[in-house]
């Protein structure tokens, strides 16, 4: 924490450079862009390079030695797609890599080591992973394992259930567009049981690469006091049928998050209520492109809304795993807050959950000039200075659509101070 004592020090002294991060794009979400796609939605865009009008400066040169002209180059490309940013693996983190190489080529630093607070990799910052979790899904990708007596009895018949699933029995299979039915089934579960009884469609299931295809969430990470987690589509339901039976709805959860922090795996799950049957459609077909979220990460999924009951052997070592590292979040939340506040030029709100704290940073008239300087956004040249001068990554507010006239920078608590 000290680092940022440093740098509110030096505000407004410095320059540095980047760019802004800023909107992403969803599945769900506005206008799509994809790669390759036609028009208005893929990377070329619009006209095919590929037509004659597009090889015609290429022929020119045919037989010459000149160097053949690229087709796809910045003004050709779809516009939408080169507008695309994403501020927490953006010119900030690109930049730490630098550093990091850097500093093992021996190039002297104020610091000795980059303290990637941008994202909330849980197990590269030291979590432990659960061990329940890490069975189940050892279970079903060797399932030779499964006549091991090393491994529980309730791990072995999640295992068995999920493989019954999958074609050829194998989680090296494709599974539904949609998902591993049998998984469809338990997310349904456990939202019932979530919500108190609210009714919930495996039809209305989709299991996606992690929650980035849609929008990050926290269900566990509820660290207030007197405070806990209420879905919107409970409180949907507790408004009357006039909004349960009417308003759209798309929540998510992954294993990204959480206490289980197994990012890696890229499993999660959304669930959609109330679409239109052609909008429903067009959604499936979108999945379809995509044939499946990765097998393992929905065998990890199920696990996140299948765990071990009261009865089962693994109950009381999953819930004193799952405890240790709520508990562990908690107090990092808490110091977070009380390290944030103590520095010149930070506030930070009380962190009632989730991974990240959104301090506020005041940052004096000299430093927002600088920063017009460098085209950049002033919370973003603030990160870049803090990277260059204390070696901590964070990223920039404005990649969050914060209040304008406001700056803020988001900060991983998972991180080491």
């Amino acid at each position: 924490m000290h680092r940022f004592q440093v740098l509110a020090r030096r505000a407004g002294s410095g320059c540095g450079s980047g760019l802004l991060g800023g909107r992403g794009s969803g599945l769900l979400g506005g206008r799509g862009s994809g790669l390759l796609g036609g028009r208005g939605s893929g990377l070329l865009g619009g006209r095919s390079p590929f037509s004659s009008a597009a090889e015609a400066p290429a022929a020119a040169h045919v037989g010459t030695g000149k160097p053949r002209e690229k087709v796809l180059t910045l003004q050709s490309m779809n516009p939408q797609v080169r507008a695309v940013e994403y501020a927490v693996r953006g010119p900030i983190v690109l930049r730490a890599g630098e550093i990091e190489r850097e500093l093992q080529n021996g190039i002297k630093k104020p610091f000795d080591e980059v303290i990637k607070a941008n994202i909330g990799d849980a197990h590269a910052m030291g979590q432990p992973p659960i061990t329940f979790l890490r069975q189940v899904v050892a279970l079903c990708t060797y399932p030779d394992l499964l006549d091991n007596p090393s491994f529980p009895r309730d791990a072995k018949i999640r295992a068995r259930r999920i493989l019954q699933a999958c074609g050829g029995q194998s989680l090296g299979s494709y599974s539904a567009s949609q998902g591993v039915s049998c998984i469809r089934e338990d997310v349904a579960q456990y939202i019932e049981r979530r919500d108190g009884g609210v009714p919930a469609d495996p039809d209305n299931m989709y299991l996606t690469t992690g929650a980035s295809d849609g929008i990050a969430v926290y269900q566990d990470n509820v660290y207030a006091e007197n405070c806990q987690f209420h879905s919107f589509k409970k409180v949907l339901y507790e408004m009357g049928p006039e909004y349960f039976n009417n308003v759209e709805l798309a929540s998510f959860h992954s294993t990204s998050k959480g206490y289980m922090g197994e990012c890696g795996y890229r499993g999660g799950y959304m669930e959609v209520v109330n679409l239109h049957p052609d909008i429903r459609a067009q959604l499936v077909k979108m999945l379809s492109v995509r044939l499946c979220p990765p097998v393992s990460g929905q065998a990890a999924m199920d696990v996140v809304v299948n765990p071990p009951r009261p009865e089962e052997e693994s109950y009381q070592q999953f819930m004193r795993e799952k405890e240790a590292v709520l508990n562990n979040l908690a107090q990092k939340a808490k110091l977070t807050e009380e390290l944030f506040n103590q520095v010149p030029g930070i506030e930070c709100n009380p962190l009632q959950g989730s991974m990240y704290a959104f301090p506020r940073i005041f940052i004096p008239p000299r430093a927002v000039e600088k920063a017009a300087d460098y085209h950049m956004a002033p919370d973003m040249f603030y990160c870049m200075q803090l990277l260059e001068e204390t070696g901590i990554c964070v990223v920039p507010g404005s990649g969050f659509g914060q209040k304008e006239g406001t700056y803020h920078f988001r900060y991983a608590k998972r991180s080491r101070f």
